[in-house]
């Protein structure tokens, strides 16, 4: 693969923002566009997507129209995404950006800091250019090492969750919550709770959690059809390949197939109940009032070795938020067709759930939100 990025106009660069998924160049925007209003002159560049590139932003590479398929699966292929890595590294060695900020996606920003500090191009190994992380990893897997190999290449690092300033409490990174970006004033909800909507089915993006949960979820909305025969549902995949999964496992419940629709987005649906295998899709429902619960179950090596790595009380990001289930987990042997049925009625029906899940949902907000601190622009703006 040839990859070759544009000489850099201008004459010179204050910052490159590097963010390598969808969700991270729009977040990257928001920030760059909110410090952008606060500050003139910055010169920016970015190796990310349409996103960055209408605040102005040269653009040297559209990750994202490259990474037609998940960046973080394809990165395992690692050698074909050296030849961007080694680019990025060129460039930076020969323009030297005063700032880097790079924007999740560890697989491949975590290489490139690691290089800069190994060749003394970073702030921290002597050099001019300050490495910036905003959006950290999911530091819940990460062992006290590996944070703490982080915080030697970093300068800074801003979190969008509470709870990740603490995991970096033992080094001595400089960890700010920065506010979530599903709180920002220009972010609008995909998702809206509507009383006389479907139920929504979020397996996830995995074959394997597909092919283990969605039978239970289906025999679970099977038996709810029996005393409620307009109950809709709609079931959100995530490529081809898994909507070819699901309509397998869905003729083998020929009692729902027409009541059950398979979709590939979600944006616009109004749900009245939300059944999720956790992720980032569960917190756009949490935080748009919907109730539900979090269903999973996936090998019983994989489970163990996850309950021996993570001690957390809960899988779902709402929840360990919380403190508290604001949707229940039901993991393993615990989800089973009947205990799901029941929670889909309730759900539903038990108005003081209902209730429930839109305080928690207002305690959620408030936990999320901006801190009087500021937001990520006045985090990037202070390291200016």
């Amino acid at each position: 693969m040839d990859i070759s990025f544009p000489a850099l106009e201008g004459g010179w660069v204050d910052i490159l923002v590097i963010a390598g998924e969808h969700s991270g160049d729009e977040h990257a925007a928001r920030m760059m566009k909110s410090a952008m209003a606060q500050k003139d002159g910055f010169h920016v560049c970015a190796i990310g997507g349409r996103h960055l590139q209408a605040t102005g932003a040269q653009m040297l590479f559209d990750l994202i129209e490259h990474s037609a398929i998940r960046l973080g699966e394809e990165l395992k292929r690692f050698n074909e995404y050296k030849p961007i890595i080694n680019e990025t590294i060129n460039w930076i060695r020969t323009y030297r950006p005063k700032m880097i900020v790079f924007v999740d996606c560890p697989e491949m920003n975590l290489r490139i800091a690691r290089y800069l500090m190994d060749k003394g191009i970073a702030n921290k190994a002597g050099g001019d250019v300050k490495l910036l992380y905003y959006i950290s990893p999911q530091v819940l897997h990460w062992k006290a090492k590996q944070k703490l190999n982080i915080a030697k290449m970093l300068d800074s690092l801003a979190v969008i969750f509470p709870f990740e300033v603490d995991a970096f409490e033992k080094t001595k990174l400089d960890t700010r919550f920065v506010g979530h970006p599903y709180l920002s004033s220009d972010y609008d909800l995909p998702i809206s709770y509507d009383p006389a909507g479907p139920i929504l089915f979020l397996p996830g993006s995995s074959k394997d959690t597909i092919e283990r949960i969605t039978p239970i979820l289906f025999s679970a909305f099977s038996e709810c059809l029996k005393s409620k025969s307009k109950l809709r549902a709609i079931c959100i995949y995530a490529s081809e390949e898994l909507k070819q999964s699901l309509q397998r496992i869905l003729k083998k419940y020929p009692d729902v197939d027409a009541r059950i629709e398979l979709s590939p987005k979600y944006d616009g649906i109004g749900a009245r109940a939300v059944f999720t295998s956790s992720g980032t899709m569960s917190l756009n429902c949490a935080l748009a009032n919907i109730p539900g619960a979090v269903v999973n179950r996936t090998s019983p090596a994989k489970y163990m070795m996850g309950k021996m790595r993570v001690k957390v009380p809960y899988i779902g990001i709402a929840n360990i938020i919380l403190g508290k289930p604001i949707y229940p987990e039901y993991l393993q042997g615990e989800a089973t067709k009947e205990r799901i049925a029941l929670e889909i009625s309730d759900c539903i029906e038990n108005v003081e759930r209902i209730k429930q899940t839109r305080n928690w949902a207002a305690e959620l907000r408030e936990l999320l939100d901006k801190p009087s601190s500021g937001g990520p622009a006045e985090w990037l703006l202070d390291y200016w």
